[in-house]
C-alpha cells in the first residue's frame, strides 16, 4: 500500500517554475547515468510533472519523469492527460519521457532503480511537523549517490517558494525564491516555509535570524529601488553574506530572486538526522 495521506492536490500551471529552474542546475542532473526524476504528490493535475520534464530536458535531454500519487483517481486522471499529450493535442512534446503510477513515501521504482531527484512540493506542508523527518528518512534511500530530495512549499501562483534539499545522508541546503517586482519585504516567505521550519520562525531559531536580516538589508538598500528590484535584492544578499552568512551561488542566481544557505545555518534547534 502507498505510504502517506491524500493531500488537497491543488496545483496550477507554472506554479513550480522557480523550483524547476533551480533543479536544472543540480550537478546530479548532468552526471547521472540514469536521470530519473520523481515528482512525488503531483496533485490533481499532471501539468506540473509535464512542465518539470519540459524544463529539465533543456539540461538533460534523456531525463525521465515519474509522477507518483497515492490517490488512484489522480493517477487515472494524469494518464488521461498523458493520452492527450501523446496525441499531440497539447503544447508538450508527444514523446515526452513522462509516466504516472501509484505510490507514496515508499517511492516504488522499477528494477531496483534509484532517483537522481525526488521533488515533493506542497506535500509535507499538509502533514504534522513530527512526520517530516520520518518521511525524509524513508525517501533518502531511494536516491542515487549525489541525488537530491526537494521538500518545499510555494504560493498558489508560484511567486514565493522555499525548499530544503536533502541528500542520501541528510539535509544539505535551504533556499528561497521570490518574485522581486512589488516585493514588500523578503520575510513574506515565512508563510511558505517548509513544514520542518514554518513553526521555527521565532526568536532564537536560525531561520528567524535569516529572515530578519534579509528584511533589514532590504530596507537598508531601499534607495537602490530606483535602479530596479534586482539591484536591490543583490545588494541585500551581499549584505547578508557580509554579515557572516555562508550564502551559496553567484549573482546570476541572485538575480532570479534566489538565496541558498547551508542547512546547518537554519536547522531547527535540537534537529538530528541520525
Amino acid at each position: 500500500m502507498p505510504v502517506g495521506t491524500i493531500t488537497r492536490g491543488t496545483t496550477n500551471t507554472n506554479r513550480l517554475r522557480r523550483i524547476d529552474r533551480w533543479t536544472q542546475t543540480l550537478p546530479i542532473l548532468r552526471s547521472s547515468a540514469d536521470p530519473l526524476v520523481v515528482d512525488l504528490g503531483y496533485g490533481a493535475s499532471a501539468v506540473t510533472s509535464l512542465e518539470l520534464h519540459q524544463r529539465l530536458a533543456k539540461t538533460r535531454s534523456d531525463v525521465e519523469v515519474l509522477g507518483l500519487e497515492i490517490d488512484p483517481e489522480r493517477v487515472r486522471g494524469a494518464n488521461s492527460q498523458l493520452e492527450a499529450v501523446r496525441a499531440g493535442l497539447t503544447g508538450f512534446t508527444p514523446d515526452a519521457a513522462v509516466r504516472f503510477a501509484l505510490g507514496g513515501f515508499e517511492a516504488p521504482l522499477p528494477d531496483g532503480r534509484r532517483a537522481a531527484v525526488i521533488r515533493a512540493l506542497n506535500v509535507l506542508r499538509q502533514y504534522d511537523e513530527h512526520e517530516v523527518l520520518p518521511a525524509w528518512r524513508m525517501l533518502a534511500p531511494r536516491l542515487q549517490r549525489g541525488g537530491v530530495l526537494i521538500d518545499g512549499t510555494c504560493d498558489e501562483i508560484g511567486r514565493i517558494a522555499a525548499w530544503v534539499a536533502v541528500g542520501p545522508s541528510g539535509p544539505a541546503t535551504f533556499s528561497i525564491a521570490l518574485r522581486l517586482d512589488e516585493l514588500e519585504r523578503p520575510s513574506v516567505v515565512a508563510e511558505r516555509l517548509p513544514k520542518v521550519l514554518i513553526h521555527r520562525n521565532v526568536e532564537g531559531e536560525g531561520v528567524h535570524a535569516l529572515l530578519g536580516l534579509l528584511d533589514r538589508h532590504w530596507q537598508y538598500n531601499a534607495a537602490l529601488a530606483a535602479y530596479g528590484p534586482v539591484q536591490r535584492w543583490q545588494a541585500t544578499v551581499e549584505g547578508v553574506r557580509a554579515a557572516g552568512w555562508p550564502v551559496h551561488g553567484r549573482r546570476s542566481r541572485w538575480r532570479l530572486g534566489e538565496l541558498t544557505v547551508p542547512w546547518a545555518s537554519v536547522a531547527p534547534n535540537g534537529f538530528h538526522w541520525g
